[in-house]
């Protein structure tokens, strides 16, 4: 991942809990870096280890770290460095969604080393859609989760999503079903 995501986090931490506790994370951690440039690429592993402490220190589910960290992606980190980017997908939670399989395209222009999860749209109703997620990550299926979350803040637009094939259960990816 890029450094911008690790950023992310730091950040969610040190605006919530104070830069003493992500040190104490960054700590728990093991992660080498104390510094992480936004356009270049990390090993995913620190991405992981980074949620796994703040886990640890926070004394939550690393689902619910990734849930978090997906929503604060789109509320604040998105909305703040790419605004403009975010307003080019859609003026609605739908029409966001439906233009999400070709997102990522103008996102790589950006992050031209980056290896994007590929998205799919299905079963589109006026109240609903399932979003097909495919991606050679293992892992990150409730971080999608906040991601969609985060959209429906964005948007105000309450959500609820339902993970209703997985690769847990022998699927070959993931499909939610966001009714709205």
């Amino acid at each position: 991942m890029y450094g911008i995501v690790n950023k992310a986090i730091q950040e969610l931490v040190t605006e919530n809990y104070g830069e003493e506790k992500w040190q104490k994370i960054l700590a728990l951690s093991a992660v080498e870096e104390d510094f992480f440039i936004s356009n270049e690429p990390y090993d995913d592993d620190i991405t992981f280890k980074l949620a796994q402490a703040v886990s640890l220190e926070m004394n939550i589910s690393v689902k619910d770290v990734l849930i978090a960290f997906g929503e604060w992606w789109v509320v604040k980190t998105t909305k703040d460095k790419y605004g403009t980017l975010m307003e080019s997908g859609g003026a609605t939670l739908k029409d966001f969604l439906l233009n999400l399989p070709i997102f990522h395209n103008r996102v790589m222009l950006i992050y031209p080393k980056l290896t994007p999860p590929e998205f799919k749209v299905s079963n589109i109703s006026d109240t609903s859609i399932h979003l097909h997620y495919i991606s050679t990550r293992e892992g990150l299926q409730e971080f999608v989760r906040g991601l969609i979350q985060g959209l429906g803040i964005m948007f105000n637009t309450p959500v609820t999503i339902d993970l209703i094939e997985s690769r847990d259960n022998g699927s070959s990816h993931e499909i939610f079903k966001i009714s709205w």
